[in-house]
């Protein structure tokens, strides 16, 4: 077993025990979205299709359109195509056909399939074996056979919607808006078999004919036409196409599409993530095992590519060093144009030195568990921004929040607060950003305690894995000079201005001001105790050792440390406790290694593991990976390795914050407002919801206009952190 962080466990010897998830490949979608041209917003797509020569074409109310180099264009392969007026399309053995006014045609087969069907106002055609062919328009309806016509009926009021041939009774469905016929082309006869209302569209999926309506979907047994069941319980109930897609039953609404799972519930694609827009028009099968998802707006086609979650990280690594280092820290990419990487920028952030220590760590953890030079190169890089952090402003280890060239400082806001709270806290406290002493740079002030607990925690970890002794003395004093800063200041973090930052406050007086249920006060204990422990364990220096214990004995620092989490609620009049906050979360669980491996004897150690138990429990319902492996790092047994594998396999692979909205739907289970924020009976997989950090959970809706792509460190730390504690395999053959 791969041992916990190493001089910790020379000490005590303890091993990971969690659980192994084999990682094997998986299918991962991904979308590929096609819009239309701006100036074509008067065009109607109508259907979508493949052949066997994977060329996907689109028919619109202005003819045929073909995907051609990313953008979908007028199809002008076929000339004879350009003066018919083509009103449908379909793929009968890999190949397109079309309906045109005055006939069924291919431009396979050496072009010999054409069907001149005499139909007034056609609207739908089939295919069955053999080149059986039904064409249904308003009223009437034929079928032919060898290009010849075998039988042409009437339907009073017939408005066809689709035609289907259905082999298994050797007979054509013919759709309406208000019910389903069956045609039989050799006993010659055509009969309404459901009464319905408000139909949209219809498939047939094993031994069921699926009804879609614009209320739901009716569930037809495939053989008796009668009804097993009315199903409301979607993602949406406006249907509007529904496809038998190589044994997977596909759907398309007014707002997205959705694929049934075999567990009964859906995959929902919708938001810019999946689609071009949400209202589908048509869904069909594409090449190379995709699925294309016709909208009002454009084509989206979604890929399902076997991939391991470690060619996850891979791909995920490379976009990670593309665009997302900014002078060694990791950070978002603005973008001025939405969804437009090409114009995308750098700017700083409150939060750069505890972002970059998250990605800093995952490197780490890569370097310890695969040994790369490049995971030793990017970690030692990112470092070095993150010792500049404290380097340049003169206040003797206060870690700046981030720095920028003088003049090029884009953030000017503080812990996300509006203008006019900038303005205010200027007002009284000065700019927030500070002019370096080379006059060359701006670092950023207000340091809050959640870059302190990302600051704490990486440099343990750099201690303890990083392969170079002149480094890891380096992380130490990094260690040692925060610390001294915290102490010397009477348990703050001393801004340039000579009053504590906002959220900087240890202080016995701020922390026992909170009454026990407030989460500040077991939060802000737990931190400082585990920043302690940590500088005391690699220095030896017992002042640290001295601080602590004077917290724990004069202030029960150790006594609101380990209340259980449950303890944690709403306290009337308390602004911190009007629910729970995941950012608390986000920094309880970077610190718990160091506050349960760092403790000072065995006995403080249990009762610490303990009270890090009981918020790990709490938070299991997020399935979060990360929580799970760092429980798992401060010596957590059974904790759901396969919950947190299935997160990494959900994450998805769009990084971009597009808007995303669940709200409407109808498959899910609301459950009352609560403190914790939780809005259904289960978390949505992640790329079903809005992008977020991991200091968020529970955000279903919200996400902005595309013009961010997060940083994909939210991916890589878990994933090389479940690698580190074995609580996944090293990538397996499928």
């Amino acid at each position: 077993m791969k041992k916990l962080f190493l001089g910790f466990c020379l000490l005590v010897g303890i091993a990971t025990k969690a659980q192994t998830v084999a990682d094997q490949p998986f299918l991962q979608d991904s979308a590929d979205k096609f819009s239309l041209k701006e100036g074509e917003g008067n065009v109607n797509l109508l259907q979508v299709g493949s052949d066997r020569n994977k060329a996907i074409k689109v028919l619109s109310s202005q003819g045929l359109m073909l995907l051609y180099e990313k953008n979908l264009r007028q199809d002008v392969q076929y000339r004879p195509l350009l003066d018919m007026n083509i009103v449908a399309l379909t793929e009968y053995q890999g190949q397109f056909v079309y309906l045109t006014e005055k006939a069924v045609l291919s431009n396979a087969w050496a072009g010999k399939l054409y069907i001149n069907h005499g139909i007034e106002a056609p609207k739908a055609m089939g295919m069955g074996p053999d080149f059986l062919t039904l064409v249904a328009g308003e009223g009437n309806f034929a079928i032919f056979k060898n290009n010849q016509e075998v039988w042409r009926s009437s339907i009073e009021s017939l408005n066809p919607i689709s035609v289907q041939y259905d082999p298994n009774s050797g007979q054509f469905l013919l759709l309406t808006a208000e019910g389903l016929y069956q045609v039989d082309s050799v006993l010659k006869t055509a009969k309404k078999v459901f009464d319905g209302s408000d139909l949209t569209a219809f498939s047939l999926f094993e031994d069921t004919i699926v009804l879609g309506t614009t209320n739901g979907i009716q569930l037809l047994d495939r053989k008796t036409f009668t009804l097993n069941k009315l199903d409301q319980k979607l993602p949406w109930t406006e249907i509007t196409s529904v496809n038998n897609i190589r044994g997977n039953l596909w759907f398309g609404s007014t707002k997205g599409a959705f694929k049934l799972r075999e567990d009964g519930k859906y995959d929902y694609y919708a938001s810019k993530r999946w689609l071009v827009d949400d209202h589908v028009a048509d869904i069909a099968e594409g090449p190379d095992g995709s699925v294309l998802v016709l909208t009002q707006k454009g084509m989206s086609k979604i890929d399902f590519e076997p991939m391991t979650l470690a060619q996850k990280a891979e791909y995920f690594q490379e976009i990670q060093r593309l665009r997302h280092i900014r002078y060694g820290f990791t950070s978002d990419l603005a973008m001025r144009t939405p969804g437009d990487l090409s114009t995308g920028y750098f700017h700083d952030t409150d939060n750069d030195g505890l972002w970059t220590s998250m990605y800093l760590a995952g490197e780490l953890f890569r370097y310890a568990v695969t040994k790369s030079e490049d995971a030793k190169q990017n970690a030692y890089e990112a470092f070095e921004a993150m010792e500049r952090l404290t380097a340049l402003p003169d206040l003797k280890g206060f870690p700046a929040r981030s720095f920028e060239r003088d003049g090029y400082e884009v953030g000017l806001h503080a812990n996300g607060f509006s203008e006019e709270w900038r303005q205010q806290w200027e007002k009284e406290n000065g700019r927030i950003w500070q002019l370096s002493d080379d006059e060359l740079w701006r670092w950023k002030s207000t340091t809050s305690s959640d870059e302190s607990c990302g600051h704490f925690f990486v440099y343990a970890l750099f201690a303890e894995l990083a392969p170079d002794k002149e480094w890891r003395d380096r992380a130490i004093h990094q260690i040692k000079i925060e610390m001294d800063h915290i102490m010397d200041n009477d348990w703050y973090l001393m801004d340039w201005n000579g009053k504590p930052t906002a959220w900087g406050k240890w202080n016995p007086e701020y922390v026992n001001s909170f009454p026990i249920n407030v989460g500040d006060r077991r939060l802000n204990s737990t931190l400082i105790l585990s920043f302690l422990q940590t500088a005391y364990h690699f220095t030896k220096d017992k002042k640290y050792k001295k601080g602590a214990e004077k917290l724990i004995k004069k202030y029960g620092y150790d006594e609101n440390a380990n209340r259980p989490a449950t303890v944690i609620g709403f306290v009337e009049g308390e602004d911190l406790s009007n629910k729970w906050n995941h950012s608390d979360d986000e920094m309880y669980f970077l610190t718990i290694p160091g506050f349960v491996n760092y403790s000072f004897t065995e006995e403080q150690k249990a009762a610490h593991f303990n009270a890090a138990k009981s918020h790990w429990e709490v938070e299991r319902s997020e399935k979060n990976p990360l929580w799970n492996y760092l429980f798992a790092l401060s010596g957590g047994e059974n904790i759901d390795s396969e919950e947190s594998a299935w997160w990494l396999r959900e994450f998805p692979m769009d990084l971009i914050d597009w808007k995303i909205d669940n709200d409407h739907r109808k498959d899910l289970t609301k459950i009352a407002p609560n403190f914790r924020s939780q809005t259904y009976t289960e978390v949505l997989p992640g790329d079903e919801r809005t992008l977020h950090l991991h200091n968020g959970a529970y955000r279903n809706n919200g996400g902005s206009d595309g013009k961010r792509e997060y940083a994909p460190y939210i991916y890589l730390l878990p994933y090389w952190a479940g690698r580190y504690v074995e609580a996944i395999s090293a990538p397996q053959a499928e």
